[in-house]
């Protein structure tokens, strides 16, 4: 670990006390140190009796709803950008850089407690350059800093807070700070003050000690490969992997650690494809009991909304019980693929439901009408429309006596005389005062509230009310209805309507592989609306180029900021693959052009030709000191993990060979990582069983509004087989296909009947008709 400077500021000041950030999160009882001061002290913002600002920074000029949040502040926000820098070296001040995104909870306590106050505002003011940057808008600044604080103390978190030379480097770090001092950590006001007095007394030693950390900092990031590198043994990965996914699992309640709990796609769909390559072996097995007992879990707990359906951000318990309640888009997109995958596998319309219930909540409340989709909803909310202090969860629990209020009716056929709100409450485990662990609520916010979580099966709440087990459900789902018209009388929580492509990408993933395994053309024409969205508002057809971000306007249309910023590799590679997912669930070629046009350009911005792998970002933008590789797959999975799939696959198509090499050589640069701890990069680990065992390309030639095509492609849907593409070989002979893939050209339909093939580097086996033998082709 490299230290950090200006120790003076006491070893707590730089400890990342946030619990918000992921797998390296403090434990959740340093929740109960943070003072919430902000009712006595919070003078900013706006007049209370007029409504009007009292203060207007820089950032009202901004498009992200982050930085609109601060922009009545009294600190006087700058966006990230020249005018700020220059600021900084012209009157000789530091900087002080604060990172967050808009559906942050502790972002929201830290805007409260330090930034709307006036004192604090005012030492701001006077004596620093003040940056505001929304992480989801700039996920480069937001990786340079967070390497640095997590480098510098025991992890990181949101909100940052990091503080900045006139020239950009950083010199001391942290997240969330109290406005005043405890006995459990330094406020802000003080650590102002003290880093202002260090660089008063000790500027030169201030510089000297940032130079060093930004070398080491250089030095310890770098990941690449020598040219004769070769990729890492797929079977000593893949083992390792899962050992090390089986030694952190939970046996009760699944997943991957005790509390916090993060749904990690990653992990599960690393396990479905290790079940798939071990179906024989009780390793496969346990695998695959692994993730479906997980998504059972997170399905049944109340990370899971059963209400308006979706996924909350995380689970602060191990029960997957009290979640922090927002929800983000891109859990949602993976999610959605992980419970069809695990119906695909199973057959267990249980899975099914779920990813339909994502589904619905995302066109619902997560969806533009031009067909973009949205980034977050907030976890705080105003308890009622007269109330003046939002709250966490406020939006989705519920009281007993609310039920009760609810859900009246008696029920009918059943000898106890009781009504629907007794059968929901057993079932959801509400409680009369409330069912959440004080432990989990410090400060009393949930306390005598109720977060549903199933408590029992269908079967045992039906043999406990002596109902039949249709009529528990169709009682269960009218009262879910009515609980959902209830909560759309409370206060919605706050919307950002910030539109990212990546997680546009991941969400047209969702819909195209949901809607290819569940058989539901409406899910895939969702997904197509998204991809035109995309083209038409993310995607510069002269330059060949993705944009990062664009907004819904004020008359609802799709804006951009003034500035507009370009695509980084994260956009690229999951926009590439939900073209790649949309073609095979729609067939439509046109996806398939895109995604290759863009694997060009992406390989132009973003290819390291001396080290291999992709940079996370272009070399053109001089503000930024480090030039980075993600080599951690976490909520989301990294870029260059899903890069080696993403080529292997558009080599398939096109039969580019290069970037079969670029693939092996991304796993060369990262196989140190992989053969030591393959559990942070599963998705790169699941890699190299496609790049070891080459794709099988299944062409299906036929007409697909003819019945036989259709049961073809109907078993490749429904068929769970890792490593595979799917190529439609039928129509237009110089088309994109036939134009990249001569060995298409002599496969045809077999005695006049849709025929698939099952092809390997390009080389086919003998044809087949029947669904029966093409699913038995596909095994492994």
């Amino acid at each position: 670990m490299i230290s950090a400077p200006v120790l003076l500021l006491c070893r707590t000041s730089c400890r990342p006390l946030l619990h918000r950030l992921g797998p390296k999160r403090i434990s959740w009882a340093y929740r109960t140190a943070f003072l919430r001061t902000a009712s006595a002290m919070a003078t900013g913002g706006k007049d209370s009796h007029s409504g009007t600002p009292r203060y207007t920074n820089s950032l009202i000029h901004e498009k992200s709803p982050y930085l609109l949040q601060h922009a009545h502040n009294p600190v006087n926000w700058y966006p990230w950008g020249q005018e700020a820098f220059d600021k900084a070296k012209r009157e000789d001040k530091l900087i002080f850089l604060s990172v967050g995104y808009s559906t942050c909870h502790w972002c929201h306590v830290m805007e409260q407690e330090c930034f709307q106050n006036v004192e604090i505002g005012q030492i701001l003011n006077e004596n620093f350059v003040c940056i505001k940057v929304d992480r989801e808008e700039r996920p480069d600044v937001d990786k340079v800093y967070m390497t640095f604080v997590q480098a510098t103390s025991s992890g990181g978190g949101w909100p940052m807070s990091v503080w900045l030379t006139p020239d950009l480097k950083p010199f001391v770090g942290g997240t969330y700070f109290p406005p005043e001092d405890s006995i459990y950590q330094v406020g802000f006001r003080t650590v102002l003050l003290r880093i202002l007095e260090q660089w008063k007394r000790n500027k030169s030693i201030l510089l000297e000690n940032s130079h060093k950390i930004m070398s080491a900092l250089l030095a310890r990031t770098d990941v690449g490969a020598r040219g004769e590198d070769v990729p890492p043994s797929s079977q000593e990965v893949m083992t390792r992997c899962f050992q090390q996914l089986l030694d952190s699992y939970d046996e009760e309640y699944g997943g991957f650690s005790e509390s916090p709990k993060f749904p990690t796609p990653v992990n599960l769909n690393f396990l479905f494809s290790y079940w798939a390559l071990h179906r024989s072996t009780s390793e496969g097995a346990r695998a695959l009991q692994m993730a479906l007992h997980t998504l059972k879990m997170m399905a049944y707990g109340g990370i899971h909304d059963h209400i308006a359906k979706g996924f909350h951000r995380y689970s602060t318990d191990q029960r997957w019980h009290v979640p922090h309640f927002e929800k983000m888009l891109y859990d949602q997109g993976q999610l959605a693929v992980a419970y069809a995958k695990a119906f695909q596998i199973s057959g267990e319309e249980f899975f099914a439901d779920v990813a339909t219930g994502i589904l619905l909540y995302v066109s619902r409340d997560l969806s533009d009408k031009s067909g973009g989709f949205y980034s977050a909803e907030d976890a705080d909310s105003y308890p009622t429309v007269q109330s003046k202090e939002k709250q966490e969860g406020a939006f989705c629990v519920w009281t007993a006596e609310e039920i009760r209020r609810l859900l009246p009716d008696p029920v009918e056929g059943i000898p106890e005389r009781k009504t629907t709100a007794d059968v929901f409450m057993h079932h959801y485990g509400v409680k009369e005062d409330g069912n959440v662990n004080p432990l989990k609520d410090p400060h009393n916010e949930l306390k005598g509230k109720n977060v549903l979580i199933v408590q029992y099966s269908l079967e045992l709440t039906a043999a406990r009310f002596g109902l039949e087990l249709e009529q528990l459900k169709a009682l269960l789902a009218q009262s879910q209805e009515k609980l959902y018209m209830a909560r759309g009388q409370r206060p919605r929580p706050h919307l950002d309507s910030k539109m990212l492509a990546s997680w546009n990408g991941l969400m047209i993933s969702g819909f195209a592989q949901s809607g290819a395994i569940l058989g539901k053309k409406e899910y895939v024409d969702r997904a197509a609306s998204a991809a035109n969205f995309l083209q038409s508002h993310m995607f510069n057809t002269i330059s060949g180029k993705l944009l990062r971000s664009c907004y819904q306007g004020k008359d609802k249309s799709v804006e951009q900021s003034s500035v507009p910023i370009h695509g980084f590799l994260e956009d690229y590679v999951f926009v590439i693959q939900a073209l790649f997912d949309l073609y095979e669930a729609s067939l439509d070629p046109r996806w398939l052009e895109w995604a290759v046009q863009l694997q060009h350009k992406q390989d132009e911005l973003f290819w390291d030709p001396e080290g291999f792998a992709y940079f996370s970002t272009e070399a053109a933008d001089p503000s930024l000191f480090l030039r980075l590789k993600d080599d951690q797959d976490g909520a989301e999975p990294s870029p260059n993990s899903v890069a080696v799939t993403n080529l292997l696959r558009a080599a398939s198509y096109t039969g580019h060979k290069e970037w079969v090499k670029k693939a092996g050589q991304i796993l060369a640069a990262y196989s140190e990582r992989l053969l030591k701890i393959p559990v942070v990069l599963p998705e790169m680990a699941r890699a190299t069983a496609a790049s070891h065992l080459t794709l099988k390309q299944v062409v299906i030639c036929g007409d697909p509004s003819r019945e036989d095509t259709r049961e073809l492609l109907h078993c490749v849907y429904t068929t769970y087989t890792p490593n595979r593409v799917l190529i439609l070989a039928a129509g237009d002979s110089t088309g994109f296909l036939y134009r990249h893939l001569p060995f298409l050209s002599p496969l045809e339909k077999k005695d006049g009947k849709a025929t698939a093939y099952l092809c390997e580097n390009f080389t086919c086996s003998l044809p087949v008709t029947s669904s029966q033998e093409l699913r038995h082709m596909l095994l492994p």
